[in-house]
């Protein structure tokens, strides 16, 4: 399958055209036909912060297949006109270590992100960041009828925290993420950067009247 068609047949949970950038559709992640786009990207320098660079094809496969069998976190493929752009992330706050950090309210979702390396020839373009955030928020808030996305990008990882604080994010301090260690998952201790959107703010934002 060539990158003009990646993923073509798999329906998405939204989809929409983003003046100046393209058609952007979020898909359901398949940790089995996605995994050399997965391991490639998580394993770049520039994916530090996602914690995944020395690993393998397998321990990739491994992660994505734990997650794909949870019903409260979920990962998703963001393909912006045929080529993969983005990897999105959603889960349920009061299942995960950051509840033991903050009081979880009715209709939080916690999102991560992980921005793609550009397609081969295009380069970056300003905006893009925010554009395809905004398309991933609006499935996670309006879609899902959410009332507040939660974020807790690393605390050194500023290029994160100013993409947030750009569409809108109100950055509520610092935390410690506790270190998970269970047979099928182990997560280092992990000091975040706690930030919240509420959909209401989100649809009179910067990316209102999507």
């Amino acid at each position: 399958m060539t990158t003009e068609t990646y993923a073509g047949a798999r329906e998405a949970v939204h989809e929409e055209r983003i003046d100046g950038f393209g058609t952007v559709r979020v898909l359901p992640l398949d940790p089995h036909a996605d995994l050399d786009v997965l391991h490639r990207w998580v394993t770049e320098e520039r994916a530090a912060y996602w914690g995944m660079t020395g690993f393998t094809r397998q321990e990739v496969l491994e992660t994505y297949l734990h997650l794909d069998a949870l019903d409260t976190h979920h990962a998703f493929l963001t393909v912006k006109d045929g080529v993969p752009a983005a990897l999105f992330q959603t889960y349920e706050p009061g299942a995960d270590r950051v509840s033991e950090c903050y009081e979880v309210r009715p209709g939080d979702i916690g999102v991560h992100l992980l921005i793609g390396p550009p397609a081969p020839g295009t380069g970056r373009r300003p905006g893009w960041s925010s554009a395809l955030l905004g398309a991933f928020l609006a499935y996670a808030l309006t879609g899902l009828g959410r009332e507040r996305a939660v974020a807790e990008p690393d605390a050194r990882n500023d290029r994160a925290v100013e993409r947030l604080t750009r569409q809108g994010f109100v950055v509520a301090g610092d935390i410690v993420l506790p270190e998970v260690d269970l047979p099928e998952v182990r997560l280092p201790e992990k000091r975040a950067r706690l930030a919240f959107l509420t959909r209401e703010a989100f649809e009179k934002g910067p990316t209102a009247g999507r």
